[in-house]
This record gives structure tokens, C-alpha cells and sequence, in this order.
């Protein structure tokens, strides 16, 4: 399809199977995996790329493989992008003071990096330029969905900004982040403050002791638990800093993140000297995270959520890229199965789409039950002492850590018996 921007403005309608609202890594996987299925596609967003998305900027070795398989060409060609940080491992240090460091591969240092560093300002523009290139998507930047109104055959979706225009489209797939208006006010999730976790997020210049093989850092102070503070290395000696707390416990303590983020990077004896001669570029940027800590519906008539607003973010690591991804591609073929089944003009009911959440669910449910348990553990820290300490010693529990980062797929690990006994007791 054309999908040059001045001839989209000239229509005042137009027509697709499948309607994506946001442009980021969720969004535009599930819009080059509808491309290969032949679904005809609009992708819409609210910014013009490129724009900044407040993040932790870690691409895990599971963003990494998804890629690959969506695309290899495309994973080659991220590899070799300037201002990427090549990541080996990711280090965990307990209120005692005591690092865990969990390499991603068993050969660290050997070959390609499994997981990466890259600023979303870059990699959310890298995915919708290869949706562009690819040329089967319509894509609306600079443009907001404003109304999502139910007809006989699908949505109206009324447009705002650049693009004052309307689509008709028979399957809605929300990517539009935390703050989804239509997660909210159409699919009815909640923002509960158990569930959902406030972050805040700067760039720093002259970050001492950063990791040579890229390994990010989650630092678990006790002052901050059950949060975390995140050093995540870039190249030349920047970093992305930032931390993360249960919205909860933002709410109960009265912190401003903003403010307490300054303060243990200034004040805290295991970062002080770290900080002392580190600059600050621009501002601290906030956000919001809706953690996969509890299940909600991610699937209704008509409509799936993808990635951030179908509350899938990992609740102990903060990972979402991924799941976005992986989530998003999913959704694709779920749609792409639906239309095919049903008649032209035939509304597409929830019934035809609960295998999207089916799918979603066995394939990253496992995994987020076992991050939601160590996310347990920080709210008591003489037990996540613990657990690191135990860790140290036990390799089946270090790998089970690092592939909530690096491997793709954990089912066959978790089917058996066996695991559970060396977890627990190795």
C-alpha cells in the first residue's frame, strides 16, 4: 500500500481490516506481522517519529530474538546501529550490599552480545522506519485517536491532529502504551496501585564504574524497596539511571521520586562516589507501569491490548519491550485468523478472539508468576538477602534470572518436576 503521508490527508475516510492505535515496538510488530499475513492495515499514533519515550532503554535478549524472527535482516541491522550498547548480563545488588552478577550466555564475551542498550528515541524510530520500508501499512503519525465507536462491521475511529480523518476498520488492536485511553475506558482495566509501578528516568554523563560487557544493573537499596534503582550503561560513558516504585508505596511513603532519585545518587555510600563527578542531561522524565502482577482481559469484541496497555509488564525486572512484541505478534495472528473465518460484514465478537489471550498467557504466564514472587521477596529484605546469597551458589536459580531476560521461550524448563526441586534446594 501507498503510504505516503500527503495523499492519506486528501481522504476523509479510510478503510482497513485492522486499525493499530500506537507506533511503538508492540505496535509496529504486530503491524509487520499482519504485512506477511496480507491484512490490510493503518497504523496510527499520536507523535512524530522520532520522539522520546521515557524507559530503562534495555533490549533484552527476548526483544532480540523476536526480532530475529519477525525479521533477521532487521536484527543484523539494529546490531550495527551507533549508539548501541552490546549487553552481556545484568548485575543484582541486595539491601546488603551483596552483587549478584548473571551473564546472559555462558559464553559472555564470545560472538554477538545477546541483549542490547538503545535509546528508545532510536529504537522506537528503527521499527516504524522498517513498517515504512516495508510499504503494506498505512501509517498516520502526528495523528490521536480521539473516538473509538462500535458499528455493524467493526470500529469508526475518529482521528485529531495532522491527520483530520476518520477509519473504518473490523479489528482495533491497542498499542498505545500505559496510559491507553482505550485500555481504560473501553476494555475497563483498572490502574490498581498494587499493580502498577511509578518510575522516573535521566541520562548522565561521567557514571563511574560502569560494567565493560554492558551488564545493567538493578540495585535494590533498602531505602527504595520494594524498588529498585537502575544503572544501565550506554556508550561513551553514559548512562541511563533511573528507579521504580510500587505506585502503592509511592502513595503511603509521599515521595517524589523526582527529587529521592537525586538524593541517593548524591547522598547513598553505595552511589555517592559513583555520581560525584556525573552530569545530568536534561531533565528526570516520570512514568507509569502497569505490572503484570495480577491477570486482567487482555481481549474483548471487537479489540486486543498489546505490550504496556494490556498490563504486561514484568513486575520484578520492569521488562515490557518484549513482551510488547511478542504480545503484538500474537495479536496478529489471532486477527489475521479471525477475518479469515468470518464473513465480510460480520462484526468479529470476543468469542474469536479469547485465543489471543489464550496464546499471550501460556506462553509469557509462567514466567511473569515467577517474577511477580521475587518481586514479593523485595518487600521484605532479610528474604531477598536471602535469595541472592542462595543464588550466588545456585546455578539453576541464577539461569531461571537470566532467562527472564534473555531466553524466549522457558516452557519446556518449567514442565518439569525436577526444576522446581533444584531451584528450591540446589
Amino acid at each position: 500500500m501507498d503510504t505516503d503521508s500527503s495523499a492519506l490527508r486528501s481522504a476523509s475516510l479510510l478503510t482497513a481490516d485492522v486499525c493499530i492505535a500506537g507506533a511503538g515496538p508492540g505496535g509496529c510488530a504486530a503491524a509487520l506481522q499482519l504485512a506477511r499475513h496480507g491484512v490490510s492495515t493503518v497504523l496510527v499514533d499520536k507523535a512524530v517519529f522520532p520522539r522520546d519515550k521515557t524507559c530503562g532503554d534495555a533490549l533484552s535478549g527476548k526483544v532480540m530474538r523476536t526480532l530475529e524472527r519477525l525479521d533477521p535482516a532487521l536484527a543484523v541491522e539494529l546490531r550495527k546501529m551507533t549508539g548501541l550498547e552490546p549487553s552481556w548480563g545484568v548485575t543484582f545488588t541486595a539491601p546488603s550490599g551483596r552483587s549478584l552478577r548473571v551473564p546472559f550466555s555462558r559464553e559472555t564475551g564470545m560472538g554477538e552480545a545477546p541483549g542490547a542498550i538503545l535509546p528508545r528515541l532510536d529504537f522506537d524510530h528503527f521499527m516504524l522506519q522498517a513498517v515504512k520500508r516495508d510499504g503494506h501499512t498505512h501509517v498516520l503519525e502526528g495523528a490521536t485517536a480521539k473516538e473509538f465507536r462500535r458499528t455493524p462491521s467493526g470500529w469508526s475511529i475518529a482521528l485529531g491532529g495532522a491527520e483530520n480523518t476518520a477509519i473504518d476498520a473490523r479489528l482495533v488492536l491497542d498499542a498505545s502504551g500505559a496510559n491507553s485511553h482505550f485500555a481504560r475506558q473501553i476494555a475497563g482495566l483498572p490502574m490498581e496501585p498494587r499493580h502498577h509501578c511509578a518510575g522516573v528516568r535521566a541520562y548522565y554523563s561521567g557514571v563511574t564504574g560502569l560494567d565493560m560487557q554492558g551488564f545493567i544493573e538493578l540495585i535494590f537499596l533498602k531505602d527504595l524497596l520494594p524498588g529498585y534503582l537502575w544503572i544501565f550503561p550506554l556508550p561513551n560513558g553514559r548512562a541511563n539511571v533511573g528507579l521504580g516504585l510500587r505506585t502503592d508505596m509511592v502513595k503511603k511513603r509521599r515521595v517524589d521520586l523526582k527529587k529521592l532519585l537525586n538524593q541517593l545518587i548524591t547522598e547513598h555510600p553505595q552511589l555517592r562516589e559513583r555520581f560525584a563527578n556525573a552530569k545530568a542531561e536534561g531533565p528526570v522524565q516520570g512514568m507509569g507501569l502497569p505490572l503484570a502482577s495480577k491477570r486482567w482481559p487482555i481481549s474483548g469484541d471487537g479489540y486486543m491490548l498489546i505490550g504496556d496497555a494490556a498490563h504486561l509488564i514484568d513486575p520484578f525486572t520492569g521488562e515490557g519491550i518484549s513482551h510488547a512484541m511478542i504480545s503484538g505478534v500474537h495479536a496478529a495472528n489471532v486477527a489475521s485468523e479471525a477475518l479469515q473465518a468470518a464473513a465480510k460484514d460480520v462484526p468479529i465478537t470476543h468469542g474469536a478472539l479469547r485465543e489471543y489471550d489464550t496464546r499471550v498467557w501460556k506462553r509469557l504466564g509462567k514466567e511473569l508468576a515467577i517474577s511477580t514472587r521475587l518481586q514479593q521477596l523485595a518487600d521484605h529484605p532479610w528474604l531477598f538477602n536471602f535469595v541472592v546469597n542462595k543464588a550466588a551458589r545456585n546455578p539453576e536459580l541464577a539461569d531461571t534470572i537470566s532467562c527472564m531476560f534473555n531466553d524466549l521461550d522457558m516452557r519446556e524448563k518449567l514442565k518439569r518436576p525436577g526444576f522446581y526441586v533444584r531451584l528450591l534446594f540446589g
